[in-house]
This record gives C-alpha cells, structure tokens and sequence, in this order.
C-alpha cells in the first residue's frame, strides 16, 4: 500500500478512528489494532511475506527474554549471533543470492573453469532491509545491557511492523520506539496538526519533486548513449533532487503518520543539500541508517581511533557496507567506496566535526564561503548518485566520459523548464525553513495566520496541479 494512494486515503482515517475509540488507558487494546493494521498494510503488497515478518518477530523476542535470563557470557553471545544469523541470512537469500551466485560463476569463468548453478526467481520483499535493522537493535541493545526485554509479545510485535515506518524507515531503535508501545498514549491535537503539515511538505517531495523528476530522469539516464554531456548533467540533478524528494518525502509521512497515533519517530533527513562537506551531509541523510552502522559496526571496529591505516579500514568498511545494504549491484559497491574517498581527507585532517550546526543559522543569506562550499558538496553528492542510479558500472562509466566530454558545452536537448522551476521553489521553502525538523515547521510557528494558511492551501493545491505520473517509491528496493 503507498503513502500517495486511494488505498492509504481510505486505510488511514479508518484506523485512526478505530484507533482513538479505544480506551486510551488500553494499550494493549491499541497494540494488537496496530499490529492488525500493520500486517493488513504490508500484506496489501504481498502477503505471503508477512511470514518473513513473523519469524523475525518471534525469533527476536524469544531470543530477547531469554539474553535477560542468562548470566553466562558464552551464552548471551551464542543468543545473540543466533538472532544476526537468522535475520541477516533470510535477508541474505532475499537480497543477495543471485549477487553471490552470478559472481562466483564469473570468477570461476576467468580461470578457465566452467561452472553452472541455476539462479532463482527471488522476490524481495518490501521493506526486509529496514525491518531486520530495525529488530537488530533490539537484540544488541539488550546483550549490551542498555535495554530490558519487551513486557509482552504484542508490543513487541507491534513495535516490529509498526506500519508508518514499516517499509521504508526511518529505522527505529528499539531503546526510542520500543518504550512508546507500553506507556498510556493520549490524543494532542497540536501534535496532530504537525503530523498533518509534515504529511502535507512529504507529499509535495513525493508527488510534486520526486515523480516529476523522475519522467525526465529515467528518460535520460536510460539514453545517456545519445544524449550530450550537457543533457546528462540536467539528468543527474535531476535524480539528485528526485531521490531526496521520494526519500525524504517518504520519512515525512511516515514520521507525520505515527504522530497521529501518538508516537515519535526520529528525524530521518536534516537539509542534507545544504552540508558543506560530505561528512555533514552524512550526518544529515538517511540519519537513521546512517547512525545505525556508526553504533553497531563503524564503534565496534574502532571508529576513528587507533592509527591511521585502521582509521582509513574502518572508513571504507562503513561506506561500502553502506552500499551493498542499498542493492546486490557492484554499482552501489562503487557509490559507497567514491563516498568513503570523499569522506578520508576530512578524517584524516581531523575536520569531519567542523559543520555541525545547520549552515548559516539565524541568517537569511550565507556566506560566500558557505555557498562555495555547499555547491562543492552537491557537486561531488551528484556525480556519485548516477553510480546510484545507473544499471551497472559500465553505464555509469558512459555516463560519466560523456558528460567530461566537449558535448557538456552543447545546448541541452532536454530543459525541463517546468521541473527546474519547481526545484527552485522547493530549494527556497527548504532554506527558510532549515532550522525546523522539516521545512514547513518553522513556517507554522514564527509567521503570521495568513501567510501561513497560504503556503499551506499552496501546498495543497500544488500536489494537485504539478502531480507528477505515480511512480514507485525508490527505497522500496531496499
């Protein structure tokens, strides 16, 4: 089921209302009409693959109550690698077993050797990668000690397939999200109406940014061989601001979605295209993923500690595991490595720290500097977004020879003057807006009645006019 459909449209208010005619001191009540409408959600898609959801559920929760009675460490870290292999292998086979197979016959291949094994038609299910991480940090929160054990399945399971952040994040931990599920959850109307301004601002991403940007792009990236340097430069900014919309766009329904019911989910994007360096725009993209390899593989292996080659280890670890949680394709392989080489100069120079404050806060204009520095960190955030984007590394290589190449200087056969216009737009509500957790926020509090009710009604009637043709949210892959 998608955030910008009818079927959403109809599921949600029926929830809600089923939701809030339960007595509120019943949680328990609320937990299992959640996890009903949880797995109705998810199962609209397919529902064979609530099983997939299920068994994650009860191994992590068996695995969990047990981690809290056992006192031997041998036993706890046999628990807990029992929960990691069996959610990291289901999610293994679903995502990466044709990966796995289709390269072992090509290395065989290049020694001489035939070898033959049959790929299978594996459907990836929805939303596997978000779910599994998300439980992961269940299991490892309560070895370490900084988490007791859920107090009853039902809760568990809720806060597992909790449905706003089901599919595509953000990736909740279970010491923030977990606790919601077992306190007394009331209606606060304020909370409401920002949960329906930051629904409003994420289906603007969604449908007015994301999908139109989305005709031009795949139709230029899907005959970049034809195209000049210069169309394919329009293509890859284009991508750049469609995956920020449709991502983004996603976190924000979702996060505006649980505030309906009472919930609080972390802030997923923080103006990631207003950073100044690559080691900002890392803290402020994806930041639920991104703070989850931080906690749970980059501190484990040392951080930035240690000298430097373990600095630089560690580094390039994280990027590419980054890359292949994004895809079985040797191309994501290659964007998280072309992210790790941007990020090592910042490390090493022990400047990774230096942005950490939004950019030219309390200021309406940046600075020089600022502005030299945010196009700067755009540029080189866009040139490895099209190894995100092409179908494999020698697209992405044609892609790239063409655009340094003297047709960059030619007139464009492409302008999608509509589109630009709308990203300009969008750019500007963003930057007025950079001090709230999504744009519109700030908007809401510090300006008067009138202007704002016209930027929302505004809004409104975008999503309606420049809507572009539906399109697939992109982390629905993932």
């Amino acid at each position: 089921m998608l955030f910008n459909s009818l079927d959403f449209a109809i599921f949600l208010p029926i929830v809600f209302a089923l939701y809030w005619c339960i007595p509120q001191k019943n949680n328990k009540a609320q937990n299992v009409l959640i996890v009903i409408a949880s797995y109705l959600f998810y199962g609209w898609w397919d529902w064979r693959f609530l099983s997939l959801i299920l068994l994650s559920t009860l191994v992590d929760y068996y695995v969990g109550y047990t981690l809290s009675r056992k006192q031997k460490k041998s036993h706890k870290k046999l628990l807990l690698w029992l929960s990691i292999s069996i959610n990291l292998g289901i999610l293994g086979f679903f995502k990466y077993y044709n990966f796995f197979l289709d390269n072992f016959i090509s290395a065989f291949s290049l020694v001489g050797q035939e070898f033959t094994a049959s790929s299978l038609k594996v459907i990836l299910p929805v939303g596997i990668s978000f779910y599994t991480f998300q439980t992961l940090s269940y299991t490892i929160d309560i070895y370490r000690g900084k988490l007791q054990p859920a107090k009853d399945m039902i809760g568990f399971a809720a806060f597992v397939c909790f449905f706003p952040q089901l599919v595509a994040g953000p990736i909740e931990r279970a010491t923030h999200l977990l606790p919601q599920f077992y306190r007394k959850r009331t209606f606060v109307y304020t909370k409401a109406v920002d949960g329906v301004k930051q629904i409003l601002w994420g289906l603007f991403k969604k449908v007015v940014i994301a999908d139109n940007c989305a005709e031009y792009a795949n139709y230029i990236f899907t005959n970049s061989e034809e195209l000049s340097g210069s169309t394919l430069v329009i293509g890859a900014v284009l991508f750049t601001f469609q995956i920020y919309g449709d991502f983004s766009g996603y976190s924000d329904i979702a996060i505006g979605t649980a505030r309906f019911f009472g919930f609080d989910l972390k802030q997923n994007f923080s103006f990631p295209y207003f950073s100044r360096c690559i080691a900002e725009f890392w803290r402020r993209w994806h930041i639920s993923l991104s703070t989850w390899f931080r906690d749970y593989v980059y501190i484990p292996l040392g951080g930035s500690r240690g000298n430097v080659w373990q600095q630089v280890r560690n580094t390039f670890i994280i990027f590419i595991i980054s890359g292949f949680w994004h895809g079985a394709n040797w191309t994501f392989i290659v964007w998280g490595m072309l992210n790790a080489l941007y990020f090592l100069p910042l490390l090493l120079a022990k400047k990774n720290r230096n942005h950490i404050e939004i950019v030219a806060k309390g200021k309406l204009v940046p600075s020089v500097n600022d502005i030299f520095k945010m196009i700067s960190t755009f540029s080189l955030t866009m040139l490895a977004w099209i190894f995100f984007r092409a179908e494999n590394i020698a697209h992405a290589w044609q892609y790239l020879t063409t655009i340094f190449s003297s047709s960059l200087f030619q007139y464009p056969e492409v302008i999608p003057k509509q589109e630009l216009l709308l990203i300009i737009c969008f750019l500007i509500i963003e930057w007025v807006g950079r001090e709230g957790t999504y744009a519109i926020q700030i908007i809401g509090t510090k300006h008067k009645k009138g202007l704002r009710y016209t930027l929302y009604y505004g809004i409104a009637l975008a999503i309606l006019w420049f809507r572009g043709s539906e399109q697939q949210f992109i982390y629905f892959q993932f």
